[in-house]
């Protein structure tokens, strides 16, 4: 049972969560982000106390909202400071609302809030991850390849610029390029980490994935924010997405993109895909979202693994580096140039990001020289590769997986 509870709430918090913060926000103000986060995280542990023995209730969404509302209310009446905040707890009848009132146009107001020009560029994105999509601070550290504590650092600074500078949660009317740009950043974050989940025992968590996709529809249903990078941006969410049910085997390892069932792809969200791909190619703007997008339909409409377009790939991958030349994108272009070329010039693309800090601690970084030393017949030098790479894992997926192809390499000497 309390496996099962541990499960939902999880569900919850991931689905629920920023909602929840959304509506207490609009309701207590921006200066009071921080107390809206305590309750709502207090409601959820309230749920992990109680619900093992009390059971579920009917409406688990409504009564995590409850009893972070009422939460909240303790906190105000307790503080001379916040007293005048309680009537916009209080239903005129006297009790706690406890049903989630946060509609969906309000939570795309807190990400654009979170999103605010005079806040830098790498803390909107945490803020918003934070906040909005229940990430943890060593979450957010990971999809950005930083530090804990630095990523704590930029959200401490948010949220102070917001209380300080009056920050509103609305719908914004100036600077919606700007502050639409780090709001796709963010969505496509919230996506990955549901992709490639960066801690536990999972690989994929499919609420996160198909939560981002929701909110992406979402900006495409505002004209001022239905523009092609957010196209491009659904576009590639829904490529990716249509692959999530065979990313891996029944006991959880991940599964190369070779040794996945095809057939088992979802058409439908293909076909969605790259009718938001086409979308995407009016504007006169192209975007890595546009570019990473050609690459996700070259894998989803190629009808066999044999007959991957790698060349026009590493051409996208070209083209994708003239736009964002990060080290992680640089690692999968050397993957793709291993895949048309062989696997001696996927080692010497390589070369390129071996001594980049920014993956110093990345697995796999070291899993793909492996991989490629082991197409090349040189099982010493994969062996070496994979036991680094071993060293660096963050979750059990990644440890079963390098585990797995390690043991292949030993068996094979």
């Amino acid at each position: 049972m309390t496996h099962r509870v541990d499960a939902l709430v999880d569900r919850l918090f991931r689905r629920s969560a920023g909602r929840m913060v959304s509506a207490l926000t609009r309701l207590l103000g921006p200066a009071h982000l921080d107390l809206a986060e305590e309750v709502v995280q207090d409601a959820l542990l309230r749920a992990l106390e109680t619900w093992p023995y009390r059971g579920v209730p009917d409406n688990p969404g409504g009564w995590l909202m409850r009893v972070a509302r009422n939460r909240a209310l303790d906190v105000v009446r307790r503080r001379a400071t916040l007293r005048r905040l309680e009537p916009l707890l209080i239903e005129p009848d006297g009790d706690a609302v406890a049903a989630v009132t946060s509609p969906p146009d309000d939570e795309l107001a807190m990400i654009f809030m979170c999103c605010h020009p005079s806040i830098s560029a790498p803390s909107r994105v945490a803020l918003t991850l934070k906040t909005v999509g229940g990430f943890s601070v060593a979450e957010i550290a990971r999809a950005f390849l930083a530090k804990p504590a630095a990523i704590a650092q930029r959200l401490v600074r948010a949220k102070r610029q917001i209380g300080e500078g009056g920050i509103e949660v609305a719908w914004p009317v100036e600077d919606m390029a700007g502050r639409l740009e780090s709001v796709l950043d963010v969505i496509y974050l919230m996506f990955n980490e549901g992709y490639a989940a960066s801690q536990g025992t999972a690989l994929i968590r499919d609420e996160l994935c198909h939560e981002a996709i929701r909110l992406a529809g979402l900006l495409l249903e505002t004209d001022t924010t239905a523009r092609p990078e957010t196209h491009a941006l659904r576009a590639l969410m829904l490529l990716h997405a249509s692959r999530l049910g065979t990313r891996a085997d029944a006991e959880g390892v991940p599964l190369l993109l070779h040794e996945q069932e095809r057939d088992r792809w979802d058409r439908d969200m293909i076909a969605r895909g790259l009718h938001h791909l086409e979308r995407a190619a009016g504007g006169g703007r192209l975007t890595s979202y546009h570019i990473e997008a050609g690459i996700a339909a070259c894998h989803a409409t190629a009808p066999d693994y044999d007959h991957t377009d790698w060349r026009s790939i590493v051409r996208l991958y070209d083209g994708l580096l003239e736009i964002n030349g990060s080290p992680v994108v640089r690692l999968n272009r050397a993957v793709a140039v291993g895949m048309k070329d062989g696997a001696n010039a996927g080692l010497a693309a390589l070369a390129d990001v071996r001594d980049d800090a920014a993956l110093a601690e990345y697995c796999l970084l070291p899993a793909t020289a492996a991989e490629f030393h082991r197409r090349r017949g040189d099982r010493v030098a994969a062996v070496r590769e994979y036991t680094r790479a071993l060293a660096l894992v963050r979750t059990e997926p990644e440890r079963r997986f390098i585990e797995r192809r390690l043991a292949g390499c030993r068996l094979l000497g």
